[in-house]
């Protein structure tokens, strides 16, 4: 039976993409909070190895500035951070306060010839992407 959603194979990529964030924002919370390397857990107990999984984990990321006056510096205003690219692609989206710290994420989704969709999220979903976005550089 055909799926008659047209953006439903996308809609499951970001599904897919966001369990992934889940596990390594659990990982690093882990490695943050744990001091016993004896514990059981399925994740690495060194914060560092945590924050490199996130940030090997983005395809790229980039970051866009706010209107400004010519001549005037002009700090960036908001980040994308891309997942996944094609057919389907998956993206995290936000905006940056005055130090380059990400203070708000969404999470969008699109496929060929679609445009881009934002995928509902819960509160805790959010404060999971956000604190994955946060592992990242956005400043020049």
């Amino acid at each position: 039976m055909e799926n008659t959603h047209k953006d439903a194979r996308a809609r499951e990529q970001a599904g897919a993409q966001l369990a992934s964030i889940e596990e390594l924002v659990t990982c690093l919370e882990h490695a943050e909070a744990c001091d016993n390397t004896e514990c059981g857990a399925d994740c690495t107990h060194n914060e560092d190895e945590a924050r490199e999984a996130i940030l090997a984990d983005a395809l790229s990321v980039q970051v866009r500035s706010d209107w400004h006056t010519p001549g005037d510096t002009a700090d960036a205003g908001e980040y994308k951070i891309l997942l996944c690219w094609g057919g389907p692609s998956v993206q995290i989206l936000g905006a940056l306060d005055e130090h380059g710290q990400p203070y708000s994420a969404e999470l969008q989704y699109q496929d060929w010839f679609t445009e881009w969709m934002d995928y509902p999220l819960t509160d805790t979903e959010e404060q999971m992407l956000l604190m994955y976005a946060q592992q990242f550089y956005f400043d020049q």
